[in-house]
């Protein structure tokens, strides 16, 4: 509430009774939503907590469509032609996000073969993959919550220097505001990439297997290989971030055109939505493939 309002006062005059009214609800709603999602996450299927986020972001999509209409057909504040091309244009960036959320660099993977007894292991190819966008939408949450620190700052210190300079620069959809987001969002994609990927892990694990990367020694090599792809990847991802989460600001800022959902939103229900639709189809395969056993684990619910 304190973010959506600009730091400007709500209840005109709080008590110790409602601050503390306000925290356990706060705090009891929070535990419910995330016991709500690990039953969805158990019993259903895809992640519930995501999936809540998820139906929370596209539960507006109603009321901005009846807006949208509004502003075409009542109160005519955009023509018509506008309208159909923001909705092409919309369209065409939600197509551009899925195809760089699914985009990756594969690299191929081959298999020794191995005889123990009389069976033969190994002798398989397969590939790496290695996503363009390996940090997902968390950048983008590292990066507006650095770029809040200085108006939360600057709310200590009204009608000052600091007050005014930080209103002034770092508005947002102000130059410096987007030159310094965008930065932030690059750099916590490589920070977050080197985070959660090791790629001498996995080169370890493939020199015992018995795996290689053809033209590579196993070990310190291949992980260096790695590495080295793994960096050349992060950037156009980290790049395609960038754009969709300043993509907004700019549109309102200088053709004067609200969109429906920022960046962050259109990431995360894109997101959602292929990760929960991969779920899907792996649960529909293996019921498939249940039907031709006698004994099967999977059943239909009754």
């Amino acid at each position: 509430i304190g973010l959506n309002s600009q730091g400007m006062m709500i209840v005109p005059h709080p008590g110790l009774a409602f601050t503390i009214q306000t925290v356990v609800t706060l705090i009891t709603g929070t535990i419910f939503v995330m016991w709500l999602g690990e039953r969805i996450t158990e019993r259903g299927i895809g992640n519930g907590i995501s999936l809540i986020i998820f139906a929370g972001i596209v539960g507006r999509l109603p009321g901005a469509l009846v807006s949208i209409y509004q502003d075409v057909f009542v109160l005519q504040q955009t023509g018509f032609i506008t309208a159909i091309f923001l909705g092409i244009f919309m369209f065409a960036i939600v197509a551009f996000v899925v195809l760089m959320t699914e985009s990756q660099r594969r690299i191929p993977v081959t298999y020794a073969k191995q005889v123990r007894g009389r069976k033969v292991y190994g002798g398989q190819s397969t590939h790496i993959p290695l996503r363009l966008n390996t940090a997902g939408v968390i950048p983008v949450i590292f990066a507006q919550a650095f770029m809040m620190f200085p108006s939360s700052i600057a709310m200590f210190f009204p009608n000052s220097g600091i007050d005014t300079w930080v209103n002034t620069h770092l508005a947002p959809g102000g130059a410096v505001y987007i030159t310094i987001y965008t930065l932030l969002i690059i750099l916590f994609a490589y920070v977050y990439t080197a985070i959660t990927f090791n790629p001498q892990d996995l080169a370890d694990n493939m020199k015992k297997y018995g795996g290689f990367i053809p033209g590579r020694k196993p070990g310190k090599s291949t992980a260096k290989y790695i590495e080295k792809v793994l960096v050349r990847v992060t950037l156009p991802g980290a790049i395609f971030l960038a754009g969709i989460a300043v993509m907004p600001m700019l549109m309102t800022r200088h053709a004067n055109v609200n969109f429906m959902f920022g960046g962050t939103s259109l990431l995360i229900v894109v997101g959602v939505a292929l990760e929960t639709l991969r779920q899907i189809e792996t649960h529909l395969l293996m019921r498939h493939y249940d039907g031709f056993l006698s004994k099967g684990k999977i059943r239909g619910r009754r």
